[in-house]
């Protein structure tokens, strides 16, 4: 029997954690999937930058800033799972950060090409 909720990757295999601590993902569970409960589509695992955090809270949505109990604030260098239309966003402003593609769902690809994404891929080798 098949586990249809392995996800798989930018590389091809199956989804990797992006992040225990802080804990992300939709699901809180460390892994940057998505279904159809997601309306954001929390797909892409990225190294958070400052210059991203600006952008983000530009855009009406302040990763930075802790909500005791719900969120912990995001700082330079924690690895997050962004919503795949925000990473697009920030691509086109200049300002996207770096992803691990083997904690990214291959879901990115419905908003963005793998060319696109190469550049900033921090586990190709």
């Amino acid at each position: 029997m098949t586990n249809t909720n392995l996800k798989t990757n930018l590389l091809g295999t199956t989804l990797e954690s992006c992040s225990q601590d802080p804990l992300t993902g939709f699901y809180r569970d460390g892994l940057c999937r998505t279904d159809e409960q997601d309306r954001g589509r929390h797909v892409v695992c990225a190294k958070i930058t400052e210059e991203f955090l600006a952008f983000s809270k530009q855009q009406g949505n302040d990763l930075s800033t802790p909500i005791p109990g719900m969120f912990p604030g995001l700082k330079p260098g924690d690895d997050w799972c962004l919503c795949a239309l925000r990473w697009v966003e920030a691509f086109k402003a200049g300002v996207a950060p770096k992803i691990r593609f083997a904690s990214t769902d291959e879901a990115v690809l419905k908003y963005v090409s793998i060319e696109e994404l190469k550049p900033f891929a921090l586990d190709l080798h």
